[in-house]
């Protein structure tokens, strides 16, 4: 077929001229202008691939769309998008920038920003659709502003010095609850939100001392050379004054640093009209995820961990509770020991609560659930689907549950019939639903696929006639050429269907060969598709510089239920290896244009770990990438904040010989006398997911045994930094990456 060009095409539609020497130019011109704009909706949607190559500066152009919400009566749609902006001020850097847009859903008008100052996000509907609330920093401290829609700037809603995100309104629209981060040292001394000066029931944990009077301030005046009182005080400056971090709890670090502090999630009622201060509903001294009002406005819902003999590092299980909006008669509805309950989501009516429960496992699927309001344990309703779920959303009739889930490549929409207890999928497996609202007949949403990274739809509630009502990506797309990817399966050895993907180099010509790159996921439990956003951009880069891309989903990934899920146990090595390779030979055996002499391997975090075990045990690779990655797993289990992956997985601890053979068994660095290939091994300076010792430890034994090695840390970064971290250091990883691999394949 001819490639359409969209403004010859719209031009023989309309002869614009003849408005032009209108006496009614303008008018007509606005009703052109929302048809223009409907139009090329669909003509882009139609457009065939460009010529032009996908560049490493295009990162820079992805637009992503979230936070999807629609108002009570479904006219009207609010939604953030994500861009990338530059710094004026400072070369080659470019910083994430956050607004808030809005659209109405008659089809009628394209969409429009209506915040332009700092970061906004979190819009959240009045009742009636006059306003928006949604949260923006002022101060330093994150707070919530009140937009009306009828004209005039966003006033500040609260100044509470603890900060206010995820903003919802009660149903009559006079208050608004949300939550604030507080620490231990806050809640002690605060005499409103502990008037009474209460101290945790539960240990702090800190060694000598057998009660927690010690957590209470000490009034003696700091002296080196005084008594044992006046000694603290002066250690207690010394902390302050950050000349030292003083660890008493377990989970110490987090994603960037080593933190003494305490954090708890605390949730707040807040008078729209009035200059009432916030109202704390949830306790003190303990963490809470979610709340929602329920619907006659007089009491909230909440998830939460709430253990009063344990420290909270090491309560996993979670339970919800229901308590007055002035903060009463707080209750737990649900809750048991080594059980996970969350999620909560009260049906219109108030009869009925959805939810999830589980056990405290990480390698574990919840279960979709609904019981009584005010029932019991003895009342749940299991809903059997075996894949996580996101985001419950009552339908206003009360007959399903909708949710989105990832699953086999994709992260369709679901909906749950509360009566049959089927679950219905609403979309594809090649797409990726990462937010939706439902209000009543419609549903707006926001979609990831291979031939755009993230636009809005709107469709029926069943998720039937989607029509895409944005176009953020869609322009600079139009002249790109896109690889797509072929998906194929295998059976592995313990008889489960893999699913991995090809995509060919997006110039290839007939009878030529060209790399061949493995990328490999991580997690261990994250799942990668057509639906996946994360990867759309390196796939595409990659391809577009000539080599050919295959990923799959081996065991142990999301996406394909708990016994796929728990396929790696004991296993991290060994079995998913066979699974990657073996999607690499048979993309090999059936691609004439893959050249065997020039394959390559990449991944990051769990699939860094892989990298490096693929290397120890096999040499095709003429080079391989690691990116912060795990490397030795009892090192791990002390450097990183995902430690708990250890127990989860191995079974045990690194003292215990049992788990302390296996992990050594499981563990790259015992493998790295045997790695010849050509490394390049990234990590960052503040990744304190998994850590960074460990690929200093590997790098250096590869520098030792003289083997071509290369060692990249960026400055500042987490483990986060391929996603959100600084942009100018995501273009570095990818571009050395691809000048490291062109080292060896040119």
């Amino acid at each position: 077929m001819e490639q359409y060009g969209l403004l010859p095409f719209l031009s023989n539609l309309f002869p614009l001229k003849s408005y032009i020497h209108s006496a009614k130019t303008i008018r007509h011109m606005r009703k052109i202008t929302t048809i223009l704009f409907l139009l090329s909706l669909q003509v882009l949607s139609l457009a065939q691939n460009g010529k032009d190559p996908v560049l490493i500066t295009d990162m820079l152009k992805i637009t992503t769309v979230g936070n999807v919400t629609l108002s009570s009566d479904g006219s009207k749609a609010a939604f953030t998008v994500s861009t990338i902006v530059p710094e004026t001020e400072k070369k080659w850097e470019s910083k994430f920038e956050t607004q808030i847009w809005m659209l109405t859903t008659d089809g009628k008008s394209s969409p429009r920003q209506l915040t332009t100052k700092e970061n906004s996000s979190q819009p959240a509907w009045s009742p009636d659709g006059s306003q928006l609330a949604f949260v923006r920093s002022a101060e330093g401290k994150s707070q919530i502003f009140l937009l009306p829609l009828d004209g005039g700037e966003a006033k500040q809603l609260t100044h509470f010095k603890y900060g206010a995100s995820n903003p919802k309104w009660s149903p009559d629209g006079k208050q608004i609850l949300f939550s604030a981060g507080i620490n231990l040292k806050d809640m002690l001394k605060d005499s409103t939100l502990n008037p009474l000066k209460e101290l945790p029931k539960w240990p702090f944990e800190k060694p000598g001392f057998n009660h927690n009077e010690n957590l209470r301030a000490n009034t003696a005046k700091a002296d080196p050379d005084g008594n044992i009182e006046e000694v603290r005080a002066y250690l207690d400056n010394n902390a302050n004054d950050k000349k030292a971090k003083v660890i008493d709890k377990l989970n110490f670090q987090d994603e960037m640093d080593i933190n003494s502090e305490m954090i708890f999630n605390q949730f707040f009622i807040i008078n729209v009209n009035t200059s009432a201060k916030p109202v704390l509903i949830s306790k003190i001294f303990y963490r809470f995820n979610q709340a929602e009002f329920t619907p006659d406005g007089k009491q909230v819902v909440l998830s939460g961990s709430v253990d009063s003999t344990r420290h909270p590092d090491r309560v996993l299980e979670s339970g919800i509770f229901i308590v007055r909006t002035d903060g009463s008669s707080f209750r737990q509805l649900i809750g048991e020991k080594e059980k996970n309950y969350n999620s909560p989501a009260v049906s219109p009516s108030g009869k009925w609560l959805a939810f999830q429960y589980g056990n405290t496992s990480f390698v574990s699927i919840p279960t979709l659930a609904l019981m009584p309001l005010n029932g019991t344990v003895n009342d749940i309703i299991s809903i059997p689907f075996d894949r996580n779920k996101m985001r419950l959303i009552w339908s206003k009739d009360e007959k399903y549950i909708y949710f989105s889930s990832q699953s086999n490549g994709g992260a369709p929409v679901y909906r749950a019939d509360v009566k049959t207890k089927q679950v219905e999928q609403l979309s594809d497996y090649n797409s990726g639903i990462s937010s939706f609202s439902l209000a009543g007949d419609k549903m707006v949403f926001s979609k990831t696929e291979v031939a755009n990274p993230s636009e809005l739809y709107l469709a029926d509630a069943s998720g039937k006639n989607p029509i895409r009502i944005s176009s953020f990506n869609s322009d600079w797309l139009a002249q790109k050429k896109i690889s797509f990817p072929d998906k194929r399966t295998f059976t592995n050895s313990k008889g489960e269907t893999i699913e991995y993907w090809v995509m060919k180099p997006t110039h290839i010509e007939p009878g030529k060969k060209y790399p061949l790159l493995l990328e490999i996921h991580g997690g261990p439990s994250a799942m990668w598709g057509p639906g996946e956003e994360s990867m759309w951009h390196e796939y595409q880069f990659f391809c577009s510089k000539g080599y050919g891309v295959v990923y799959c989903n081996p065991r142990g990934s999301g996406g394909y239920g708990v016994d796929f899920l728990r396929s790696n146990i004991k296993d991290w090595g060994t079995g998913p290896t066979s699974d990657v390779l073996t999607a690499l030979d048979k993309t090999v055996a059936t691609e004439s244009w893959a050249d065997t002499s020039k394959l390559l391997v990449t991944g990051g975090s769990y699939a860094g770990y892989l990298v490096a075990w693929i290397i120890g045990h096999d040499h095709r690779f003429k080079a391989a990438c690691s990116q912060r990655g795990v490397y030795d797993l009892s090192t791990f289990f002390g450097e990183g904040n995902a430690w708990r992956l250890i127990p989860n997985y191995f079974g045990g601890y690194p003292w215990e010989p049992a788990t302390k053979e296996i992990l050594q068994r499981e563990s790259p660095i015992n493998y790295v006398q045997n790695i010849t290939t050509p490394y390049i091994i990234f990590h960052g300076d503040n990744d304190r997911r998994t850590g960074f010792v460990e690929s200093e430890m590997i790098y250096r034994s590869l520098k030792v045994l003289g083997r071509p090695v290369e060692y990249v840390r960026h400055q500042g970064a987490t483990h986060e930094i391929t996603r959100s971290g600084n942009n100018r250091q995501r273009i570095d990883q990818m571009l050395r990456t691809y000048e490291f691999f062109e080292r060896w394949v040119k």
